[in-house]
């Protein structure tokens, strides 16, 4: 839960101090690695569920890596 909260508080924060362009620009960082983890993950024999569940953990929990 700690990860959605620290993404979308950045989110709202970039979105309100500089420019809407920018919180487009980390939600399309978030979506591309995503769906890369996805692709990754079903090229490897994973169910679209396992796919779908691994890549959400994988993007979050690299994401905090610095915190």
């Amino acid at each position: 839960m700690l990860p959605i909260v620290v993404w979308l508080g950045i989110a709202a924060f970039v979105y309100f101090i500089y420019n809407p362009v920018v919180a487009a620009v980390e939600g399309g960082l978030f979506l591309a690695f995503f769906l890369l983890g996805f692709t990754l993950r079903r090229r490897s024999g994973h169910s679209p569920k396992c796919s779908l569940y691994g890549a959400t953990g994988g993007v979050l929990d690299k994401s905090m890596v610095g915190f």
